[in-house]
């Protein structure tokens, strides 16, 4: 008995053979169920200091009185009343609330002590590391896993990204008349069909925001490779940032620790527009003072910026608003706010929670897509007769032919022909893509009425993670010209990866270099 033609089942064979679909397949099976908790966790951050407030308000609120007390006033107060009490990072938390107390970190202990700004007496005191907004954000970082779990969850969202892009290829409509239909989700059909309909739209719809949180949490991860990257696009030494970051006190036997008054009149002078959200304190007779200052700039947080004074002569070793590039201080005062959708206030903090989720949505959607496929196909290998086989083989064969119609023989264009092919192509690909970015960060800020700097943002990281993917792709097409093709055991399609990341490359650079010049004069 000869079997029907089946087209969805075509349609699926098709997919499969992709190289896209195979990515995104093979992607969120193995990273799935990890960028999902991520994604959880992360939204219940979105909300972090509210929840950690309704959680612990015997902790966090004090009677507002006449006038807080400031940073180089209650300092010596707190040391004095309480001189057995190890001050190595003094938070200000939300300094323009009347009622809410400082507190004081024990970095070693995880101690917090929270401090009566009024008074300088203490309110309260809790272990912060066993805090429930600590361990959700350690999962959230970590996944409680030492050391290797931090890079899980930066390479976690790394494959989010990927799974967003690789969707959304893998959503484009053949034909314009049926993009209706694959943005929509049809309540009349199957269980079946719907969730098929909504792992489409729900990967749609949600994607620009879910791209922008994933590569805002690759770059925090490896703040490492992206923050010397940023000075080398900058046109400064990758170890400058190491030099000014590892700033040390001008320590000698006669020298004497300034009073903070001092330190934070340095500051003042400094970064008259700003206030001190927080003091992390010298740990060593070679450590320094680093302030972490917040002006107005950003609308609904302020702009982050910092610095590092020295203990004993009160001189500034770094002032991020003058020593770190343009990007490098938007990548000090957005990135945060924008991964957790702060930057904007309550909506944008609305959108970064339900983004967060999407992932979650979209591995259960995705995984209930899969499994009948996976059980079906291994329930045929064992039951496969010879009349399937005919089947499955004519099926391969119309695949196959749809597919791969570049089997006929044709001899290759020479390298460097096929190369500049590849290139082309490539710099259509990032014409298209670059204005897709500024679209994905305008439609972040829109229900806020910050529209230009995530836009700007988005297209300035993004050529973070191009120059990235070209560095990885330079020393594939250098292992290929130097070690396979000598043997006659190359591949083309190294080159063409090579060219494609080159073409971007080049985009994203020319853009970002105007961008500095110009636009993220708007951090």
């Amino acid at each position: 008995m000869k079997s029907e033609h089946n087209p969805q089942r075509l349609d699926w064979a098709k997919h499969q053979k992709r190289w896209f679909g195979k990515w995104h397949l093979y992607i969120g099976i193995i990273a799935g169920a990890i960028v999902a908790f991520v994604g959880v966790t992360g939204s219940i951050l979105v909300f972090q200091d509210e929840i950690d407030r309704a959680l612990n308000p015997t902790l966090f609120e004090v009677i507002a009185k006449k006038q807080k007390m400031p940073v180089e006033d209650i300092v010596p107060l707190i040391k004095k009343n309480y001189p057995k009490l190890k001050i190595d990072y003094l938070m200000l938390n939300n300094f323009k609330n009347p009622n809410e107390a400082y507190s004081v970190l024990d970095l070693k202990s995880g101690g917090e002590t929270f401090i009566n700004p009024y008074t300088g007496k203490t309110s309260g005191k809790r272990i912060h590391t066993s805090s429930f907004i600590h361990v959700v954000t350690e999962l959230h970082r970590t996944l409680l896993i030492p050391v290797a779990g931090r890079y899980i969850c930066g390479l976690a969202s790394l494959c989010l990204l990927i799974l967003t892009i690789s969707g959304l290829r893998l959503w484009i409509p053949k034909k314009w008349k049926q993009l209706k239909s694959a943005l929509t989700v049809r309540f009349s059909g199957s269980f079946k069909r719907q969730n098929y309909d909504w792992h489409n739209s729900l990967g749609f719809y949600s994607s620009p925001i879910v791209a922008i949180l994933s590569l805002t949490g690759f770059s925090i991860t490896f703040s490492t490779l992206v923050i010397p990257l940023l000075f080398v696009l900058s046109g400064k030494s990758p170890q400058g940032v190491a030099k000014l970051l590892g700033a040390k006190s001008a320590w000698h036997a006669k020298a004497v620790p300034l009073p903070l008054k001092q330190v934070v009149a340095a500051a003042k002078e400094k970064m008259p527009n700003g206030y001190i959200g927080g003091i992390a304190f010298p740990a060593d007779k070679m450590g320094t003072y680093r302030l972490d200052v917040v002006s107005g700039n950003l609308p609904k947080v302020g702009k982050r910026e910092m610095l590092i004074v020295d203990q004993y002569t009160g001189k500034v070793l770094l002032n991020s608003r003058k020593d770190f590039p343009n990007v490098g201080n938007a990548y000090l005062s957005w990135l945060t706010p924008i991964h957790y959708g702060s930057f904007g206030g309550r909506p944008t903090q609305i959108i970064a929670i339900i983004a967060g989720l999407m992932p979650l949505a979209l591995f259960i959607t995705g995984f209930m897509i899969w499994w009948p496929r996976y059980k079906k196909q291994k329930k045929g290998k064992k039951l496969k007769t010879n009349e399937t086989v005919l089947d499955e083989a004519l099926e391969t064969q119309t695949v196959e032919k749809e597919l791969k119609p570049a089997k006929i023989k044709t001899p290759l264009p020479k390298l460097g022909r096929y190369f500049l092919l590849q290139f082309k192509s490539g710099l259509k690909y990032a014409l298209i893509i670059l204005p897709i970015s500024f679209m994905m960060g305008a439609l972040y800020g829109l229900p806020s009425g910050i529209i230009i700097q995530p836009a700007i943002f988005v297209v300035a990281f993004s050529c973070v993670m191009v120059c990235l993917n070209f560095i990885c792709a330079l020393l594939s097409e250098l292992f290929n010209i130097l070690f396979l093709l000598p043997f006659k055991r190359g591949s083309h399609r190294v080159t063409r990866y090579f060219a494609l990341s080159t073409a971007f490359l080049v985009c994203y650079l020319a853009v970002y270099m105007v961008l500095l010049n110009t636009g993220l004069e708007v951090f």
